[in-house]
């Protein structure tokens, strides 16, 4: 079973990829080191609402898309 932190790691793997985005486009955009990106993509970080907000702001989605 999926749990919800590594559904939307991979929902913004997926998406910043298809984007042509790094890693550090992202978190220039959002203001995280690369480590915090890391492991939020890899479904060990726990991101508050908010940075999850901003994240979808950077790839250009709703914050919606990324927790599907």
């Amino acid at each position: 079973m999926k749990t919800p932190t590594s559904k939307l790691g991979k929902n913004i793997k997926r998406i910043r990829e298809q984007k042509n985005m790094t890693q550090g486009d992202i978190c220039r955009a959002v203001g995280l080191d690369r480590a915090q990106m890391s492991n939020i993509e890899a479904g060990k970080g726990n991101p508050t609402l908010a940075t999850i907000e901003k994240i979808a702001q950077a790839l250009g989605v709703t914050s919606d898309e990324l927790l599907k």
